[in-house]
């Protein structure tokens, strides 16, 4: 049992979904309202002005107990690790172990969508545990982009025995191509800059796909693979999706 002098000091990942704050779960709602400290990402593209996860917490929990401060996380560099992407960790981790060293029990990085899938806490968790060696790390669930796609669009992900695959554009339009051969259902993520690239691997195998920008979000654009000009690129926080023609109900069972 631990001392009440020396509470567990927990660092929490919190999944907040992909934009419509009705999409954060009860759970990571009181997470985030009775955490001591939640930190939220700021990126290059937010600028001085609040990122997409802190836009859901303030309208999720408008009654934070603690303080909610931003911390910089570089979105710039697409691979590896970089002298600003490693300085933005590095600032990131200080945030957390500070506020641990002030007194606070429970800080929470709020992420969008989910933190176990392509998430700014893996990095911020790797750096605070390479220098704390007592603090607990748990983290809370979130919507994905994914799941999002698919609910708007009323398209089912997988039925039955299909397969499905999260693939990053990152991974190059060779790999992606291997798993557009092999998968049934494929979702790409950060396919903005290398939309043309991503649209033709997928366009080659006569497969169809839905764009989807905002998703969620009173901005939300959806676009059928046959409506996008050559040569379109998308923002970041968009997500192609390409799953089977399904003519049978109960088919792929």
């Amino acid at each position: 049992m631990t001392h009440a002098m020396n509470p567990v000091r927990r660092l929490v990942g919190v999944g907040v979904g992909p934009g419509d704050p009705e999409l954060v779960t009860l759970k990571a709602a009181r997470i985030l309202s009775e955490a001591d400290v939640v930190l939220v990402p700021a990126t290059e593209t937010s600028g001085d002005g609040p990122g997409r996860a802190e836009m859901i917490v303030r309208a999720a929990c408008p009654q934070l107990r603690g303080d909610l401060r931003r911390v910089p996380f570089s979105m710039s560099q697409r691979r590896g690790i970089g002298h600003k992407r490693a300085e933005s960790w590095r600032a990131s981790a200080d945030a957390a172990i500070a506020a641990f060293d002030a007194g606070a029990h429970t800080v929470a990085l709020a992420t969008v969508g989910d933190p176990g899938v392509f998430s700014t806490f893996s990095y911020l968790r790797g750096n605070v545990e390479e220098r704390m060696s007592d603090v607990e790390v748990t983290m809370v669930p979130g919507i994905t982009a994914m799941q999002a796609l698919s609910a708007a669009t009323a398209t089912p992900l997988v039925e039955g025995r299909e397969i499905l695959a999260l693939v990053p554009a990152t991974v190059g339009v060779e790999k992606l191509g291997e798993v557009l051969d092999l998968v049934d259902s494929v979702t790409v993520y950060k396919g903005g800059r290398v939309l043309p690239a991503v649209l033709e691997q997928i366009r080659s195998r006569g497969r169809d796909a839905v764009l989807g920008t905002d998703v969620t979000l009173d901005s939300q654009q959806l676009v059928g693979l046959d409506d996008v000009a050559e040569g379109t690129t998308l923002p970041y926080f968009s997500t192609v999706m390409t799953a089977p023609s399904r003519t049978t109900t109960g088919g792929s069972l």
